[in-house]
């Protein structure tokens, strides 16, 4: 009898659902048959924490949505009212189980800035992002599924300089969903692209689409070839192109968004701080250039100004350096 009953419960356990435990185990073994050939197989347990700060936008929130839905294996957390001490987000990462942060920074209501971090012991970069685009705003025709894994495209440029090289890292850590995420689904249906232009980094979503063969034209290119077998290569000019109309094309690409542009600040060798592996020599802060337009409208009232009172001076010394006219009206009919 209690051999009939363990036949059971063992024929109902392998029925059910298998346990986490059951899949670690099988993720083990697929994986120790894969690394006694290639050596040993790394596995990516990378978790992406997302949060922004106090004063953004809303379209600064509708990006932080977006970003958050496009990364499966991301954490998304509270609003952080701190944005002088940015270390307390090192235990907010380890508070939430994750080993990358991408914190968003809005300053003035006007100005986003991305920090990318690797915490808890660096390093981390401090971006300006412009030009932000999301998926509401742009209503692109391109479409995927939500939490399936992407492609990450990084533009050759980024091997060229070291800087480039640990952005380039920064990134992939935290934009790159791994094979074992709890909530990806397992496929692959979009692309994500970094650039590099005019020392900036152009971030794009694509979506994968495949185009899928006629299975008229497919059936009607097989009849024409076994008409030219029998015919000795007589067949219609018509049946041939439909053929060449059957052949599989390779997919295409369509934007999905958001998209955004970020500019490179800062390089900090420790999370959230430390000292500086890089700084941009070409970066101009907002603030800047708000003060240099101010003054430009400054400059330009004030030479309006200073014309006025020349002329008023000058149109007054003329008046008293004027010499009277001896036959003047007031003069001859006094």
């Amino acid at each position: 009898m209690a051999s009939v009953f363990k036949a059971g419960t063992a024929a109902s356990e392998k029925k059910g659902k298998r346990k986490a435990a059951d899949v670690d185990a099988a993720d083990v073994g697929a994986s120790a048959s894969a690394s006694t050939s290639a050596g040993p197989l790394r596995r990516n347990k990378q978790r992406t924490l997302i949060l922004p700060s106090r004063g953004v936008t809303m379209r600064m929130r509708h990006l932080v949505n977006d970003i958050e839905s496009l990364l499966p294996h991301s954490k998304k957390d509270s609003k952080l009212d701190s944005k002088s001490d940015l270390h307390v987000l090192n235990e907010l990462a380890e508070l939430n189980n994750c080993n990358n942060t991408l914190y968003f920074e809005a300053r003035k209501h006007t100005d986003l800035y991305m920090w990318a971090s690797k915490t808890p012991n660096g390093p981390s970069a401090k971006l300006h992002v412009q030009n932000i685009h999301t998926m509401d705003e742009l209503k692109m025709t391109g479409n995927c599924l939500k939490g399936s894994r992407h492609l990450l495209s990084f533009d050759k440029a980024f091997d060229d300089v070291p800087h480039w090289g640990i952005m380039k890292e920064l990134l992939g850590q935290a934009f790159g969903v791994p094979r074992t995420a709890r909530r990806s689904k397992p496929f692959i249906d979009h692309v994500l692209t970094f650039s590099i232009l005019d020392g900036k980094i152009w971030f794009r979503n694509y979506q994968i689409v495949a185009t899928e063969t006629d299975p008229g034209a497919s059936a009607l290119a097989a009849a024409a070839a076994a008409a030219q077998e029998k015919a000795g290569g007589r067949v219609a000019k018509g049946r041939a192109s439909a053929g060449k109309k059957g052949e599989e094309k390779p997919p295409t690409l369509v934007e999905i968004g958001p998209r955004f542009v970020l500019t490179p600040i800062r390089l900090f060798e420790g999370s959230f701080g430390g000292a500086t592996l890089y700084e941009n020599p070409s970066y101009v802060s907002p603030n800047t250039i708000r003060h240099d337009e101010r003054a430009k409208k400054g400059q330009k009232y004030k030479e309006k100004t200073t014309a006025a009172l020349t002329f008023e001076a000058k149109r007054r010394r003329l008046e008293e350096e004027r010499t009277p006219d001896e036959l003047a009206r007031d003069r001859v009919f006094a």
